[in-house]
């Protein structure tokens, strides 16, 4: 095994896609570790060619076949979203050996352009997975580890996390190379990651001319993390058109770098709120962006209540995407103000989840979770 390297889920979901696809394509936030993955996983077995360099982006562009017979599969394309025009030529590959499973190794850092060029090219010839950062399972050596509803051996991790540990570990973040290399300068780290991204993800989706207020915008939506959305409120803050808050949502959403919680809906007779909740991917980078950098001052201040919801959602969506699964995951939210933080659908059964920023918790902490069994009667699982 690679030194340093961390176990994934997804591994297992991996090795089955490949034995069954003629192409994968794996996507993911920037330094989810997806070249790690692939390589460690089809190292042996793959060639490698980064699409990110100038020169070979522009090889791959310029002549797509000569392209391919220097880099013949079993191959690994990294970076893929720098030569979509490649993609068509893959598929040209592919049905000339349409029975030859795992030739084509994909990875890509945005969804919104790379899924269209996918879908218009390899639709029934790629399995499409994401790899998002670490959860809390992965980080603790135990990457199955069943959630609490889920049947199966509840697996403790290494150790139990004090308090203070926990809240470290929030302003960490769950990107594995800071997992890997723990001494590494926490605020210097996202830093530059939050600027790369901005340099190298927004400038090639959107023609962004002043990055200083796209990253106004980062900054105040991790103000409105856990809170519903008004994109009108948020416009007005920045001074810009909501049409143009609207389009910087959906780059960061393309990008993997929030993931936008919509209200679960049920005919119940209730008046349900309509608007959303965004929450970033990882809780490290809305620590960063909110400007906190001791654990003592995230739990105390303003943003505790909001970074531990989006701990929690962040590993309910980390748990099923690395499962191979779309996660279903909403909340409910009555206009009289009964609010359920997380609604799960899983086996059939709507799950509640209620989160607390509280070492001591109460039956009265519990108040809506009863009220959302009453109202969806059968449907609703254990909370």
């Amino acid at each position: 095994m690679t030194a340093g390297y961390i176990k994934r889920s997804l591994e297992s979901v991996l090795r089955e896609a490949v034995s069954e696809f003629p192409a994968l394509v794996l996507t993911g936030p920037r330094q989810s570790g997806k070249t790690t993955l692939l390589k460690h996983l089809f190292g042996k077995t793959h060639g490698y060619v980064s699409l990110e360099p100038p020169d070979v982006r522009a090889s791959a562009e310029n002549d797509p076949r000569a392209f391919l017979e220097m880099h013949p599969p079993p191959v690994i394309f990294d970076e893929v979203q720098f030569a979509p025009g490649l993609l068509p030529y893959i598929k040209e590959k592919i049905d000339s050996r349409r029975h030859e499973y795992g030739s084509y190794l994909l990875t890509g850092s945005q969804n919104l352009l790379l899924g269209e060029k996918v879908s218009e090219s390899l639709a029934g010839r790629a399995a499409l997975l994401r790899l998002l950062p670490l959860s809390r399972r992965e980080m603790e050596g135990v990457p199955g580890a069943p959630f609490p509803w889920e049947p199966g051996r509840r697996r403790r991790g290494k150790k139990r996390l004090s308090y203070r540990e926990l809240w470290e570990g929030f302003l960490k973040g769950g990107f594995p190379e800071l997992t890997a290399r723990p001494k590494k300068n926490l605020h210097l780290w996202h830093a530059g990651y939050v600027e790369t991204y901005l340099e190298k993800d927004v400038r090639s989706l959107r023609q962004i001319g002043d990055l200083s207020s796209f990253h106004f915008f980062l900054r105040t939506l991790a103000a409105r993390s856990a809170q519903l959305l008004n994109l009108s409120d948020v416009a007005r803050d920045l001074g810009v058109a909501v049409n143009t808050v609207k389009a910087w949502l959906s780059v960061l959403e393309a990008t993997y770098q929030v993931f936008v919680l919509r209200p679960f809906y049920a005919n119940v007779g209730k008046r349900l709120v309509k608007r959303p909740k965004v929450y970033f991917t990882d809780v490290g980078t809305l620590c960063y962006l909110a400007g906190l950098k001791d654990p003592e001052h995230a739990a105390a201040g303003p943003m505790g209540g909001a970074i531990l919801e989006t701990a929690v959602l962040s590993e309910i969506v980390k748990v099923f995407t690395h499962r191979g699964v779309e996660p279903r995951v909403f909340f409910w939210r009555t206009a009289a103000g009964t609010e359920v933080d997380f609604v799960v659908e899983a086996e059939g059964k709507l799950v509640p989840i209620e989160v607390k920023l509280s070492a001591t918790p109460r039956p009265g902490m519990a108040a809506s979770i009863r009220k959302f069994m009453e109202d969806l009667g059968e449907k609703a699982g254990p909370g």
